[in-house]
């Protein structure tokens, strides 16, 4: 059986899993992103636990996951959340420790990768992964084949600006739909909406907790996202026509109060074209291996 190497790589942990051709995670090891001062040390740890682990498993290469990763140059290119800055040449540097094949995307589109080998997509040839937690990213598939655009950058549907001159962005701008439709844009509706902040301890889906109990500004606040969210979807279908649209992320654990909305206003604002040949779907990918699956499938098959 054929094996794939999956490495993760997030602002504070790492995460390294061995995955075979059916998709199972048969092994993970984790790494402390954050007390590696420098991609060099960092790639000597993970390196020779792939090394070490070749003994056992017959690897066909190593997918890595990480923001700001570009698949064209293997490179991570001036990601903000992690310790190492500037343009990281991170494929050669594992390959030249590891002598295994490397690839590096972003990880929205190695999530939309893993989500057509291993997850809901399998079958489809043109569709669009939307994950939403910290962020809001986007991996578009057409015709079967991840859009990278001219320069390994395309796909940034959380930086469409869907309000001028609204929330500031960390990306610089103002009113990017990821300050409106990521994990902390929600809460911060809320906030607006009910004049209470959302105790930090409690997760996203305690918001839907709220709902169930009637509290109308986490209803609104549902309803607004769906609105946002339903829009640009609606606009960005008008693109790729994709066959699906799949939802990924911990706001999803909010259930219909947040997908119904969703669904409602993406319906609304369709074009009339495309109306009853799109669906909005909840991605198939295990949320505790997602990350790693979507990694490895970056040297599953070519692409």
């Amino acid at each position: 059986m054929k094996f794939y190497a999956g490495i993760d790589i997030g602002g504070t942990n790492t995460t390294l899993g061995i995955i075979n051709e059916k998709g199972e995670v048969v092994e993970t090891h984790h790494f402390s992103t954050r007390s590696y001062d420098t991609p060099e040390k960092f790639v000597e740890d993970v390196g020779n636990k792939l090394i070490e682990l070749r003994t056992t498993y017959s690897l066909e290469g190593v997918g890595i996951g990480a923001p700001n990763g570009n698949y064209y140059t293997g490179c991570i290119e001036f990601a903000p959340n992690l310790p190492w800055k500037g343009k990281i040449a991170l494929a050669v540097l594992f390959t030249q420790k590891t002598n295994l094949i490397c690839k590096v995307a972003n990880d929205a589109n190695s999530a939309a990768l893993g989500e057509l080998k291993f997850g809901g997509a399998m079958g489809m040839k043109n569709f669009i992964l939307v994950t939403l937690g910290t962020g809001v990213g986007s991996g578009i598939i057409v015709e079967g084949n991840i859009v990278l655009g001219h320069d390994g950058f395309a796909g940034e549907l959380g930086h469409l600006i869907v309000m001028p001159n609204g929330r500031p962005c960390g990306c610089g701008r103002l009113g990017c739909l990821e300050t409106y439709c990521s994990a902390g844009g929600i809460k911060k509706t809320y906030l607006e909406l009910s004049g209470k902040e959302l105790d930090p301890g409690k997760k996203i889906d305690y918001l839907a907790e709220l709902a169930a109990q009637g509290d109308k500004a986490a209803l609104e606040t549902f309803d607004t996202t769906g609105r946002i969210l339903g829009l640009a979807l609606a606009n960005v279908s008008a693109l790729t026509s994709p066959e699906a649209i799949f939802l990924f992320g911990g706001p999803l654990h909010c259930g219909k109060y947040l997908t119904d909305p969703i669904q409602e206003h993406f319906t609304k604002n369709l074009l009339s074209i495309y109306k009853d040949k799109i669906k909005i779907l909840t991605s198939l990918l295990p949320v505790n291996h997602s990350a790693i699956l979507g990694a490895a499938s970056l040297v599953k098959e070519p692409h």
